[in-house]
């Protein structure tokens, strides 16, 4: 699967978009137009006791140019204003989108055993494509097997599943489904799908004026209007105008999703294979949900709108004229041609939603006991919980079932520091400690910041952890980084703003920053920001190398000098790789950081099938010398971070694709 060819192809699905929107938006002004005229008709030739006087070649003067402007212009402004408003809301990330469809979110510290087994699935999915972990949230209403992954980039999606998808659905199908999710991610489905959500919502929207109107003109039929004779029924005849306007907005809404959605799930689907390199695990989902008496169905109230974004079709398909997903067998038949058309059978669970205790995120980070009574907690619950209480209890990480990861499970660390990761106070002590400095004197100084950063217990822990930390392997540093995401980002607002003061103000205790600093920080900012904060993701503009020369020669030239191999011959292969032979390197007293952050900025805004040409030339320089050492490989990760594409060893590391 190439992610980068199939973000480039929902790119130009934009364009089709608009090309349908607009065609929407056009047949919408017509059928207004003429609703509007037969109220005008109707509303000046009624008469009460008479009846309808007028005659039809009347009711065709009602069309005019001028009014057929107008309401164009009317219909057209209001479609674009609601569009916008929805825009602007699912913009906001992720969160959004589960929080409105009642989805809750799963912290790290969940004593839940099922939704452990799904954080710790979301962990090695996000280990197989490269990038961070995302929030899970879990839609505790829901019986029916279905998922979803919600968000305008990597940096803000959000993972959410059904209660009855981890309840019912083993672990290697679990997986499967997670995986499929995360393709939509990486290919650039995300955005699109809020894009298609935003401009659909327009078009449904004067239905919903005319429902309103519907029941608004209810008093005329109770004898409550006083002057019936002057156009009684006009009102009501323009509500269900605008009523049945709005349905056939909305069947156009549906032919656009299908046109947009279905081909799409076909890729996730294949592209799951890829994460889990087995086809049982997503094609036993589907049959599970072909057997399974709720099968995929979500009710919540917001679902409909956002019915493609879902893994399986979120409505029986007597109810819809256009299906947003293809046919259940043919998805099937496609991970698995071997199929006897049997599904499979699963015993609807009757469980209760129980009262989520506080964590962490609710309570604030405030104390460092409350991070040993959690952990005390969930080891407590660790020892009580039954090794089958959940559907599959054989986990990859962890044969017992249990939320406790071996080191293998997150390259060799320590099972502590993976276990302090799940708390904010001890992901920030964390972060805090991989920050410290070597020298006593300049360390002495950032433990005085940690003491006076207001986070009570932090320069405690921070000082537990760091020799510990400073033991670390550089190559375990990234990792460890990109495991207290999620805890970080169950942070309040207020939190997160001291969080990062004083991440800042640790790395410039010695007033200066260094590449790993910049990396660090980079990785922080960029995956945590659209968490708390309205960040503009990258928009594509460049879509030649030669717009970007020179902040590419900037980057090339960084990586030549701060990399393990020589500077002139690293930065030569590196532009001959990318075709321009007449490249030269800069001089490395003309390489700063802030030269080199604003020309990663610039870097980011090129077209998406450029990103993964420049990143392996950059990896290409990086390992000259016949390796990639962790420092280079975290300074990758940043760039690679800061565009919003994946690393391409990462990808080309994977099987093909199924067919």
């Amino acid at each position: 699967m190439d992610f980068f060819a199939q973000q480039d192809l929902a790119r130009r699905n934009t364009r089709l978009l608009t090309i349908l929107f607009l065609a929407a938006v056009a047949a919408l002004i017509l059928l207004t137009n003429a609703m509007v005229a037969a109220f005008l008709w109707w509303g000046d030739g009624y008469n009460l006791y008479a009846g309808q006087r007028g005659s039809w070649r009347e009711f065709l003067a009602y069309f005019n140019w001028a009014r057929f402007g107008s309401i164009g212009l009317g219909v057209g402004a209001t479609v674009a204003l609601v569009a916008l408003v929805k825009w602007l809301q699912l913009a906001s990330g992720g969160k959004v989108v589960a929080e409105a469809m009642g989805g809750t979110r799963v912290l790290p510290q969940t004593l839940d055993p099922a939704e452990r087994r799904c954080l710790n699935i979301v962990d090695e999915m996000a280990l197989a494509a490269g990038m961070p972990v995302p929030p899970v949230y879990v839609m505790n209403g829901e019986r029916g097997i279905n998922a979803f992954a919600a968000g305008t980039t990597p940096a803000d999606a959000v993972i959410g599943v059904t209660r009855g998808t981890i309840t019912h659905l083993k672990r290697h199908e679990l997986q499967g489904v997670i995986a499929h999710e995360f393709s939509h991610i990486l290919n650039g489905d995300m955005r699109l799908n809020l894009r298609l959500a935003a401009l659909l919502k327009g078009i449904t929207f004067i239905g919903d004026v005319g429902h309103i109107l519907l029941r608004s003109s209810r008093h005329h039929r109770t004898g409550n209007d006083r002057d019936r004779s002057t156009g009684g029924p006009a009102l009501p005849l323009l509500g269900l105008g605008l009523w049945i306007t709005g349905w056939l907005g909305g069947i156009a809404a549906g032919f656009i999703k299908a046109a947009i959605s279905r081909q799409k799930e076909y890729l996730a689907d294949a592209c799951a294979v890829q994460y889990t390199r087995d086809n049982s695990g997503i094609a036993n989902a589907l049959k599970v949900i072909g057997g399974y008496i709720p099968g995929s169905l979500v009710h919540a109230a917001r679902a409909d709108e956002m019915s493609h974004i879902f893994f399986g079709q979120i409505r029986h398909q007597l109810w819809q004229l256009f299906a947003t997903h293809p046919p259940l067998p043919r998805r099937i038949q496609r991970l698995d041609p071997q199929w006897n058309g049997r599904y499979i059978e699963r015993r609807v669970e009757h469980y209760q939603e129980h009262a989520r205790q506080p964590g962490a995120a609710e309570v604030g980070v405030g104390r460092a006991a409350l991070v040993t009574a959690a952990l005390a907690a969930a080891e407590l619950a660790r020892e009580q919980a039954p090794v089958d209480s959940a559907p599959d209890a054989e986990f990859a990480c962890d044969p017992a079932g249990q939320m406790e990861e071996t080191p293998v499970c997150h390259r060799q660390l320590p099972p502590a520091f993976v276990r302090f990761s799940h708390e904010p106070l001890g992901a920030t002590a964390l972060v805090v400690a991989i920050l410290l400095s070597p020298q006593a004197s300049v360390r002495d100084k950032q433990y005085g910041l940690l003491r006076d950063s207001g986070i009570q217990g932090l320069e405690d822990l921070a000082h537990t952890l760091q020799e510990g930390v400073a033991q670390l392997d550089p190559g375990q540093r990234l990792p460890l980084l990109e495991l207290c995401l999620p805890a970080l980002k169950s942070q309040s607002l207020a939190q997160y703003r001291r969080f990062k003061r004083t991440v800042l103000g640790v790395i410039r205790a010695d007033r200066r920053t260094d590449l790993l600093e910049w990396c660090l920080y980079q990785l922080l900012r960029h995956y945590l920001d659209p968490e708390f904060i309205q960040v503009k993701p990258a928009t594509p503009r460049h879509r030649s190398l030669d717009k970007v020369r020179y902040p590419l020669r900037m980057v090339l030239s960084m990586l030549a000098h701060h990399g393990s191999g020589e500077a002139v011959t690293t930065f030569r292969l590196a532009a001959d790789e990318l075709g321009y032979p007449r490249l030269q390197l800069l001089a490395a007293e003309d390489c700063s950081l802030e030269a080199f952050a604003r020309s990663v900025q610039q870097l980011a805004d090129c077209y998406p099938l450029l990103k993964p040409k420049l990143l392996k030339a950059m990896s290409r320089a990086a390992s000259a010398d016949g390796q990639l050492s962790p420092v280079e490989r975290e300074l990758l990760a940043s760039i690679a971070a800061a565009m919003d594409c994946p690393l391409p060893d990462v990808l080309d590391n994977q099987p093909a694709a199924i067919h």
